[in-house]
């Protein structure tokens, strides 16, 4: 079976995502969706494709061979949005995390990187598999190079695929006469002129007759007099030039050695914590399967405290020394286990209940607290009231709360959800 490559046009895709779901922000402010629907995006099309190899090509900021024969080209499109604009660093770095191939090269769009590529692993004897959301690359499409072009809704991702046949099918041309087919015309996305006065339906209407502009204008003197004839006689040159505009360049010199796009391991520590940072807790569920540890060195100072001499010492040094402090009873079923009390990073015990250390002292010991420590925070206050006694005018801090204001959006406020807003 032949190996398969899956090349990804990055640029459409976060842009695609970045309007196809609703602004989402972490709890620190920063914009997301445009990389959630990305990974989603990903994950979809890996899990269908299951491909050998994979890469991401980039646009760069430069301009390019196109800006130099048209200065206009693209003179008409907006600004990328400042909301997406801070996701593209950010996304890149995700992939890197992801040990996923990206691609740029300067000069050229990412169109012609990915043209390159996927011309290249075809005569390699490989199948491809390109997702873009610009159907220009539909004239890259043969019986090995598929173009794929998702649509993200709010209910999930659509996948529209097209092979030769199946560009033919739809547009009535070849991907090869596509090019022509636009030349003719144009491309107002990327103020590609084309001839005035030809649509789409005439532009297919000429292309299906004479199959490429060259040949449309080798038998110009056969067509009827009309508007459409005048216009491309008298606009044979922009004709020509919106050809060459519209045409993916496939010979890109490129640095880059398929080897270079394999694929490792898309669920490591790494991706775990970047994921985490960005707070998207659903893919953070794809690592329930793997052995993703992460830790800070800190749990090495947990201690369970079973001895009520010990249990007499941490509440008297916490008397003396501390002015915070964490604390948690622990329960089940309405029966007290234990106290989790903390305060510092290496000061953090679970006194646990014994016939020596009962609920009752325990419960005694934390409101003997309240006198001697300046603020003493927990998470979900309102759990805890059933067995501490604590009034209004008590100065007690519920991180859970805090939490909420911050970002009151969020589904839970657990000590995981809090330590990574």
């Amino acid at each position: 079976m032949n190996k398969k490559l899956v090349l990804i046009d990055g640029h459409s895709i976060l842009n695609r995502a970045f309007y196809g779901l609703p602004n989402l922000t972490t709890s620190k402010g920063e914009h997301t969706n445009a990389i959630l629907g990305f990974i989603n995006i990903l994950y979809k099309i890996i899990e269908e494709e299951k491909p050998d190899y994979l890469a991401v090509a980039f646009d760069t900021s430069h301009p390019t061979f196109r800006h130099e024969k048209f200065t206009e080209y693209k003179g008409t499109r907006k600004g990328m949005p400042d909301e997406l604009r801070v996701q593209v660093p950010l996304m890149k770095e995700v992939l890197k995390a992801m040990k996923v191939a990206t691609i740029e090269k300067p000069g050229f769009e990412a169109d012609d990187v990915l043209g390159t590529l996927a011309t290249k692993a075809e005569k390699a004897g490989l199948n491809v598999s390109l997702v873009s959301g610009d159907r220009d690359l539909l004239q890259l499409a043969s019986d090995r190079i598929k173009i794929r072009i998702p649509k993200t809704k709010r209910t999930g991702t659509e996948i529209e695929d097209y092979l030769a046949k199946d560009v033919l099918d739809k547009y009535q041309v070849t991907p090869k006469e596509f090019i022509d087919l636009k030349g003719l015309m144009g491309d107002p996305s990327d103020n590609i002129p084309g001839v005035p006065g030809v649509g789409e339906k005439t532009a297919t209407k000429l292309i299906t007759a004479y199959h490429s502009i060259e040949n449309l204008y080798e038998h110009i003197d056969e067509m009827k007099k009309s508007k459409v004839k005048t216009s491309l006689i008298e606009n044979r040159d922009l004709a020509m030039l919106s050809k060459e505009l519209a045409t993916i360049c496939t010979d890109c010199d490129l640095d880059f050695n398929i080897q270079e796009a394999t694929i490792d391991n898309l669920y490591n520590e790494e991706v775990y914590l970047w994921f985490k940072r960005l707070e998207f807790k659903n893919l953070l569920k794809r690592f329930q399967t793997e052995e993703v540890m992460h830790t800070t060195g800190i749990e090495e100072n947990f201690q369970q405290i079973d001895s009520l001499g010990e249990t007499e010492t941490i509440f008297n040094s916490i008397k003396e020394k501390s002015e915070t402090i964490g604390l948690q009873l622990i329960s089940e079923n309405d029966t007290v286990l234990g106290l989790s009390i903390c305060y510092s990073e290496k000061n953090i015990y679970f006194i646990k209940c014994t016939d020596e250390i009962t609920k009752e002292y325990l419960i005694e010991q934390v409101v003997d607290l309240r006198k001697h420590v300046k603020t003493l925070s927990v998470i979900g206050l309102k759990a805890q009231l059933p067995f501490l006694p604590f009034a209004v005018s008590d100065q007690i801090y519920d991180c859970a709360i805090a939490a909420y204001l911050l970002n009151p959006l969020t589904d839970t406020y657990y000590y995981d959800d809090i330590e990574s807003m």
